[in-house]
């Protein structure tokens, strides 16, 4: 009895109490709606408005000690774009990709995927680096560059 199911008449009795409790919590919480804002899903984030554009395929950059080829880093990137240059910017990728192998080539030269390579102050040259050759191409119509994948495999 203590654990099984209610009479039909004490759940029809139990339901409307229940019911009765929802509305109250229900009004309750509705009047409350206009006293504090609601807390949101973006986490304090803003909407800007700008566009996200994925490079079609990651960079994959050698790594080389004493002249010969130890590893390689594979980075992929996004881009952070003002609304409406998304349509134009694939006609314009080569150049781009380009710019960016370049600087990837450069950070590795210097040791910049060597160690801790994750930790932000070696990634922060490397995104400050990419951004230039973003506007180098395309101007201030890029936000920023994103690093969305990173990983490095050694060749020993």
């Amino acid at each position: 009895m203590f654990l099984g199911p209610k009479p039909p008449q004490e759940a029809a009795q139990a339901s409307d109490q229940a019911s009765n409790h929802d509305k109250e919590n229900l009004s309750k919480v509705k009047s409350d709606d206009h006293a504090k804002p609601k807390p949101s899903d973006d986490h304090g984030a803003e909407d800007s408005g700008n566009e996200y554009v994925k490079m079609n395929k990651p960079f994959v950059v050698p790594l080389v000690h004493k002249d010969q080829i130890s590893g390689l880093a594979t980075v992929s990137l996004s881009l952070e774009v003002q609304p409406g240059f998304s349509e134009n910017f694939f006609a314009k990728e080569p150049k781009l990709r380009d710019g960016f192998l370049q600087v990837l080539f450069d950070h590795a030269n210097i040791g910049g995927f060597d160690g801790a390579f994750t930790r932000p102050g070696n990634l922060d040259p490397l995104r400050v680096a990419l951004l230039e050759s973003a506007r180098k191409a395309f101007g201030d119509k890029i936000v920023s560059v994103l690093i969305v994948d990173i990983a490095r495999q050694d060749s020993y």
